[in-house]
């Protein structure tokens, strides 16, 4: 019996990259059904906020841990563990729903699940990316990730705004799932290569030396724990934004799911112009100058046009222009990380971006 083909390189980074695009497509629906559905049940801006509160906290508190564990163990398996979760998840709520048994807290249960496993996911790509592909296309490799990501958002939300009207919420979560395992498909037919300690960086003397190594590493360098501080406080004035965004515009719309499916959508345009540019581009020589410069311009001009706006248009311009920039900016970073970071220490001082 022959064994099943294992792709490596580039080839299997592309094959990573496709299942990415199917899980981000039916993650994207699966969450702007869960809004419309959020909205309707509560009507009111707070419980969105939870959901997303409740999505964040276990993935920040497990994160110092996440990124140890991920520089013990198979990074692929620990990728699959976090896509399994989020299926896992999204079934609770299909079931829930089906029975007619979903409530609002189900999803604050279901959301912190997911998001605890999520924290493990970051730390694991990150660190596959940088031992699939050569070190002069880790640029390029992480625009074409945000391009993955960005793409499925331009049709999730349309694409969840019609299917709505057609097989209601259980059939979006049912596509979710089947994404899903093509995603998982693709990882079963991908080698990824478990760095080796070669520069004696990291000593696996207890999983606690190990949790605090990333931060004693950022702390040691202050260009690093100077970048990080910085994405740190873009990241907390994004996350105060972004849950009430939703509310703002089923609310003035009238709950019109088109419109708020539409500025959605203007997310992923832009991150796709973003994603296509930085892949084709490269990015900026000085790599700090990428995440500086496109932090302020998506910042102020973005964050401005959505929350002035009164219309869809000027909200659809401010979600485009806030992802325009956002793959240059995760780009540049994830690449200043990777080329100062050794392969066995990228796990445990890995943290997410925004």
């Amino acid at each position: 019996m022959s064994k099943t083909p294992m792709f490596a390189g580039m080839r299997g980074f592309t094959l990573v990259w496709a299942g990415q695009f199917l899980s981000f497509l039916g993650t994207g629906m699966t969450n702007f059904a869960l809004t419309i559905w959020a909205w309707k049940a509560t009507g009111t801006a707070t419980a969105l906020a939870l959901v997303a509160l409740f999505n964040m906290a276990p993935n920040i508190l497990a994160s110092p841990v996440a990124g140890a564990l991920v520089d013990r163990w198979n990074r692929k398996l620990v990728m699959m563990l976090s896509d399994i979760a989020a299926g896992i998840s999204t079934l609770a709520i299909l079931l829930l729903f089906m029975s007619g048994r979903l409530e609002i807290w189900h999803l604050y249960v279901t959301t912190a699940f997911a998001g605890l496993f999520h924290a493990f996911q970051f730390p694991a790509y990150s660190a596959a990316i940088s031992t699939m592909v050569s070190k002069e296309h880790y640029t390029r490799a992480s625009g074409m990730l945000s391009l993955t990501q960005n793409a499925s958002g331009i049709f999730a939300p349309i694409a969840a705004s019609i299917l709505l009207n057609y097989v209601s919420f259980g059939g979006v979560f049912l596509l979710d799932l089947t994404s899903l395992a093509l995603a998982l498909s693709a990882l079963l037919l991908v080698r990824i290569p478990q760095p080796k300690a070669t520069d004696g960086s990291v000593k696996r003397d207890s999983l606690l030396k190990d949790s605090i190594f990333g931060f004693k590493y950022i702390f040691r360098r202050p260009g690093l724990l100077g970048l990080q501080l910085i994405l740190f406080n873009i990241n907390f004035t994004f996350a105060l934004c972004f849950p009430l965004l939703a509310p703002m515009i089923l609310a003035l719309t009238g709950n019109d799911m088109l419109n708020l499916g539409a500025v959605q959508s203007a997310f992923g345009v832009g991150g796709v112009v973003g994603g296509i540019l930085l892949s084709v581009w490269g990015g900026p020589k000085r790599r700090v100058h990428g995440v500086l410069i496109g932090m302020t311009l998506s910042s102020v001009f973005g964050l401005i046009l959505l929350g002035v706006g009164r219309e869809a248009i000027f909200w659809m311009a401010g979600a485009f222009v806030i992802t325009l920039f956002s793959p240059i900016i995760n780009g540049s970073n994830q690449a200043i990380w990777q080329s100062k970071v050794p392969p066995t220490s990228r796990g445990a001082s890995s943290l997410p971006v925004s």
